[in-house]
């Protein structure tokens, strides 16, 4: 019989713990997690941190241009920029879940986490995540009916239109990670609440928890295969339908015009899901714990960095509004 721990309010504090609880009824009340993170080696604390608040920084910096440059040219009012500049904004938000605690805990020598802050942590990063999915299935959507349906495109993705998908993706992102939140508050956790990642991962805190989980990876997979799964179905077809009518075109020229429209939305593509995927088989094969946490880092951290090169590296438009704001050539 396991010693479970249910979660509560009530809090007793035990100097030099890093566990406080108190125990009405038989029932210890548990109050925060420990963040083991990427090394426990204290040498190597310094040089993540260091790594963790350069890669932040770029990526927010990164973001934020690509923001300002759609939003300040005329010329960028498109669908595909108006897209392109919500996924930056969520990659900020999706970054900004994790790293900023995981630098704070680094700086105070502390991997303390409150259950609060615990709970919190995960309804956001699953919110943002998800978010970043449907995010690039609508892109994938505008990519085919911009080359698929070029002479109806301004009609068919219409303002109002854009908005619709953009709030939709927003509305279920918002349930799912509702529905996932609550779902947690019914476990009981055992006194075991080391947390190997260094951020609270849904997957992770319902495998930490010691009563029955069986409806929480119910939900938890079947969200999965709905929205994630629905989303990647969504962008194979809309790629499908695009390779199919680019091989329609005659000239070589036109074949590249049509697919370097796309080039850096299918880059992105490939980057958020092999690095998920390399996460997921990280964490399929037993006593994984350390590589699943250093996978995680690609899609959570690495992804939303590169998103903004990504879409800049080779779009004259992109280049010509940076340009604009902060006033240099731009590569």
């Amino acid at each position: 019989m396991h010693n479970c721990i249910k979660i509560g309010h009530a809090i007793s504090f035990f100097p030099g713990s890093h566990l406080h609880y108190m125990e009405p009824e038989n029932d210890t009340q548990i109050s925060e997690f420990l963040l083991l993170g990427l090394s426990e080696e204290p040498e190597l604390q310094p040089l993540i941190f260091g790594l963790f608040l350069s890669m932040y920084l770029i990526t927010v910096c990164g973001n934020l241009l690509i923001i300002l440059a759609v939003s300040s040219d005329s010329h960028l009012h498109t669908p595909m920029y108006f897209f392109l500049a919500n996924l930056s904004f969520v990659d900020i938000c999706f970054t900004s879940t994790t790293v900023p605690k995981m630098l704070v805990n680094i700086q105070t020598q502390s991997k303390v986490i409150t259950y609060a802050g615990c709970i919190t942590q995960m309804y956001f990063f699953t919110l943002f995540a998800v978010l970043d999915v449907f995010l690039l299935s609508v892109m994938a959507y505008d990519r085919f009916v911009a080359i698929c349906h070029p002479l109806n495109y301004t009609v068919i993705m219409n303002p109002q239109l854009c908005s619709l998908l953009v709030l939709v993706s927003w509305i279920m992102c918002i349930l799912n990670s509702l529905l996932q939140s609550l779902m947690m508050l019914r476990l009981s956790f055992c006194s075991h609440v080391q947390i190997f990642h260094f951020f609270c991962e849904l997957n992770e805190m319902v495998q930490l928890a010691c009563s029955d989980t069986f409806l929480n990876n119910v939900v938890m997979y079947f969200a999965a295969v709905l929205l994630g799964g629905g989303a990647f179905v969504g962008i194979l077809y809309s790629y499908s339908k695009i390779v199919s009518s680019i091989l329609r075109i005659s000239s070589a020229q036109g074949k590249y015009k049509a697919f370097s429209t796309c080039a850096s939305h299918l880059s992105v593509v490939c980057l958020f899901y092999c690095t998920m995927l390399s996460v997921y088989l990280s964490s399929a094969s037993p006593h994984s714990f350390h590589a699943s946490a250093v996978a995680s880092v690609m899609y959570t951290v690495v992804t939303p960095m590169l998103n903004p090169f990504i879409y800049s590296l080779r779009n004259r438009d992109i280049k010509r509004a940076l340009k604009r704001i902060i006033w240099v050539p731009v590569m």
